[in-house]
């Protein structure tokens, strides 16, 4: 029980860092980033991102840094919830 629990954790965690990866990479394609695919993109992750960009501000103006310190965060959330999991089960 405990290796599936840590797989559908993992795998989850890793498919919304894809998502939030896609999105990051869209955000310079402003065409795709309006499209159907951007906008889908934008609904799932930018709910997770708006806190950490509200935290940290642009460096320079133009440099948003704050999805790097968000995958940071998912990573150790992911990390912390597989301990968890394992004093549990």
């Amino acid at each position: 029980m405990s290796d599936s629990a840590t797989n559908i954790i993992y795998t989850l965690s890793e498919i919304y860092s894809f998502l939030i990866i896609g999105y990051i990479l869209l955000s310079w394609l402003p065409s795709v980033r309006e499209s159907f695919v951007g906008e889908l993109l934008g609904k799932i992750v930018e709910p997770y991102l708006t806190p950490f960009r509200r935290i940290i501000p642009p460096i320079g103006g133009m440099l948003d840094i704050s999805p790097i310190v968000a995958l940071f965060a998912l990573r150790f959330v992911t990390k912390g919830i597989d301990a968890i999991v394992h004093l549990f089960i």
